[in-house]
């Protein structure tokens, strides 16, 4: 655990606690500002190295984009996972390109659309999932850093 990890783990830990009331503010306020100086393409390591959840509806839709039975794209590329969610087979995203562009980003699954979730309510819910993301995209350790200085925990 490196020591960046272990202050946004003492940090968030201490907002669990207080839950303060502008919590939600303050990372909508910084999901907008970080994302206007984060160019995901230049990353995209949510893509090669985590596999969203795909709900049923995901599959169906996506399935359709791609003009197969729903029953195949499970085949060809999903699993149940250990808590009986559909997710990928191998990482990185079988959809993601070379250049780091979604193939099927229109139909994208839920889960890739909301990701990093730094810009929803009720982030106090959320933030063992933020201090996990912190280590994945580097604008949500951005945001943790930066919200330090605007929300004292």
């Amino acid at each position: 655990m490196n020591e960046r990890y272990a202050e946004h783990k003492r940090y968030l830990n201490r907002l669990k606690a207080r839950k303060p009331k502008k919590l939600d503010e303050a990372f909508e306020q910084l999901h907008e500002e970080v994302f206007e100086e984060v160019d995901c393409l230049a990353c995209a390591n949510c893509c090669k190295t985590t596999s969203p959840i795909f709900t049923d509806t995901d599959i169906d839709r996506i399935a359709k984009h791609l003009r197969i039975r729903p029953s195949d794209l499970i085949d060809r590329y999903l699993h149940l996972d250990e808590d009986r969610h559909y997710v990928l087979n191998s990482s990185p995203c079988t959809f993601l390109g070379s250049d780091n562009y979604c193939s099927i980003y229109e139909v994208r699954p839920k889960a890739c659309r909301e990701y990093p979730h730094t810009d929803r309510r009720r982030m106090v819910q959320i933030l063992d999932l933020t201090l996990a993301n912190t280590t994945i995209c580097p604008a949500v350790a951005t945001i943790v850093d930066r919200l330090q200085h605007l929300v004292p925990a």
